[in-house]
């Protein structure tokens, strides 16, 4: 997960910068109230909730500010050191990197990193880090330590004077600077083997081992973890899934993938041990394989991402009405972890100010099926797309869009992982704005006749209007169409009476945001645009002052003397 850069005040800029150029993929956050979005990748409003946001997403933290105030404000979150993410303090002119939290999630090596860019020293003080130059207790990439809770009092008898001997091979441990000797009473021991380690003993996994899969024939994933104990193989030493192009999405594989916590990268070859073996390459060896399952051992620590493809992901995301306030943190993610946005140009404008180089793929408004498409194809070829849909993506949206064009499915889009993302509709938003609208049952139509014909949508006004529903328009008029929402009004009129009050909601959430109460008699069509929800009350809706203003409610019992329960 990229880092986020803390900044409270426009002198920590400079810095922030810096930072940025040993971690491209960082995003620098800043105080709204003290620092133009301009100057940010992401603005936020109140330091405390961000930060402890941050943290309980596990995201790294690098606060140019005082070490104390990150310490008080996430002090009520710290409890599993486990879980917790690197944080750490940088003085607002560089001159000092302190890592505070998350030794085992490797902050020591971040705060290196950091202060090599800054050309300072990281103020390590983790006795192990200093003396030995080895994180015993965060690994590098391509290794995991079996028994973390061994390794204080380890690392601790290191300290007083113990040696220790080298069991197997990595480099990092090699040529640090640790005490080996050949009879030593501590062990460190490096291997692919299931091995728990002791409290004299130090395991490390090397990521060297090669799941192939076939899910055609698995019925559940019990196989590959009984090959795996057969074998006395330590799961922590898998390094990916390797499965064929079209089977990225296939349950078993996600559930595998899930168990093990490993990458799934996809491979031409179809069976398994062509699958296990091209992963390892010409040094790699097989271990065990069935029809549908092969693990193979490669010689060193494999990086699963420069293997294959990586299955592609679809994001259909809502992004609310408008408002940053209004988009859901979940949407928010999604977009940053993104490699392109796919979208209408004036929602992608929307949400511009988040963009941290993912690419951008604009298109009018009137394209939703040749914009599903491709955004089914980037994801096809392994990118982490983003399709984005204000309010909600489906309610009249892009979801609806990319689920029609799968009707006549391409080969390649299997191999696309596809989730739905809700977001704020502008129904929702524009009921919350007046008070509560639609508290009884309501309903949404369309006025667009571009992809249904007006009797439809006029035999629906007619069955909304005789059931009594709150409606509210989505659509009600564009440049070419002028008409149809006069013509709606004018079915209204026949059920409804006259003062039956009309909300016009237009750029909810946006810097042009306006609401206006009219009454259906009243309502014209010449106040309304492609940009304005109209939602009409029902017979029971109605209107109470509070506070200097009006709102306007249906309540929910539906009889004569409505009262609240």
């Amino acid at each position: 997960m990229s880092a986020r850069i803390i900044v409270l005040n426009q002198q920590s800029l400079p810095t922030a910068r810096q930072i940025k150029t040993a971690l491209p993929d960082a995003r620098i956050w800043g105080l709204a109230s003290r620092i133009p979005d301009a100057e940010l990748d992401l603005s936020f409003a109140n330091f405390g909730e961000t930060l402890r946001q941050l943290f309980a997403e596990g995201s790294p933290i690098i606060g140019i500010c005082a070490a104390g105030i990150l310490i008080r404000t996430l002090a009520t979150q710290i409890s599993d050191k486990r879980q917790e993410p690197p944080v750490l303090a940088v003085a607002e002119d560089g001159s000092a990197v302190v890592p505070l939290l998350g030794g085992l999630q490797g902050v020591n090596q971040l705060a290196q990193q950091i202060a090599a860019a800054l050309k300072v020293s990281a103020a390590i003080t983790t006795a192990g880090d200093l003396r030995f130059r080895a994180a015993l207790l965060a690994p590098p990439a391509g290794y995991s330590l079996a028994n973390p809770d061994d390794a204080k009092a380890f690392i601790s008898d290191l300290l007083a004077g113990a040696t220790v001997k080298l069991e197997g091979e990595a480099d990092w441990l090699s040529k640090s600077q640790l005490p080996f000797a050949l009879e030593a009473a501590l062990t460190i021991r490096v291997t692919e083997q299931l091995d728990f380690g002791s409290e004299n003993c130090l395991v490390y996994h090397p990521k060297t081992l090669a799941i192939g899969v076939n899910a055609d024939g698995i019925a559940d994933d019990t196989v590959l973890f009984q090959m795996l104990a057969a074998a006395k193989l330590a799961p922590a030493a898998v390094a990916g899934i390797f499965v064929p192009l079209h089977q990225a999405t296939h349950p078993q594989i996600q559930a595998i993938a899930k168990t093990l916590q490993a990458p799934v990268r996809l491979l031409p070859a179809a069976a398994a041990t062509e699958l296990a073996l091209a992963a390892t390459g010409a040094s790699g060896r097989l271990l065990a394989s069935t029809p549908s399952c092969a693990i193979a051992l490669a010689a060193a620590p494999m990086n699963p991402n420069q293997i294959g493809q990586a299955p592609g992901h679809l994001a259909i995301v809502g992004t609310g009405p408008g408002s940053a306030e209004w988009m859901s943190p979940e949407v928010k993610q999604l977009l940053q972890n993104a490699t392109d946005w796919v979208g209408y140009s004036t929602y992608l404008n929307l949400v511009e100010p988040l963009r941290q180089g993912q690419q951008r793929h604009d298109s009018d408004n009137r394209v939703e099926l040749e914009r599903a498409r491709l955004a089914l194809n980037l994801a096809a070829s392994g990118r982490t797309v983003a399709l984005i849909s204000s309010g909600d993506p489906g309610i009249y949206a892009m979801a609806a869009a990319v689920f029609e064009v799968l009707e006549t499915p391409e080969p390649h889009w299997q191999q696309v992982e596809i989730q739905v993302a809700p977001g704020i509709s502008a129904l929702q938003a524009a009921a919350a704005r007046i008070g509560a609208p639609i508290g009884h049952d309501f309903c949404a139509i369309s006025l667009s006749d571009i992809l249904k014909p007006w009797e439809l949508i006029e035999q629906r006004i007619v069955a909304a209007a005789e059931a009594d529903f709150v409606i509210a328009f989505y659509n009600p008029l564009s440049t070419q169409r002028r008409w149809q929402l006069e013509q709606a009004i004018a079915v209204l009129l026949r059920y409804r009476q006259p003062q039956t009050p009309v909300l016009l909601a237009r750029d909810l959430g946006r810097a042009a945001e306006s609401t206006q109460l009219r009454t259906l008699e009243a309502l014209s069509a010449a106040e309304v645009d492609m940009r304005t929800l109209v939602l009409i009350g029902s017979s029971k809706t109605r209107t109470v002052a509070h506070a200097h203003r009006i709102w306007l409610y249906t309540p929910r019992r539906y009889n004569e003397a409505s009262s609240s329960s």
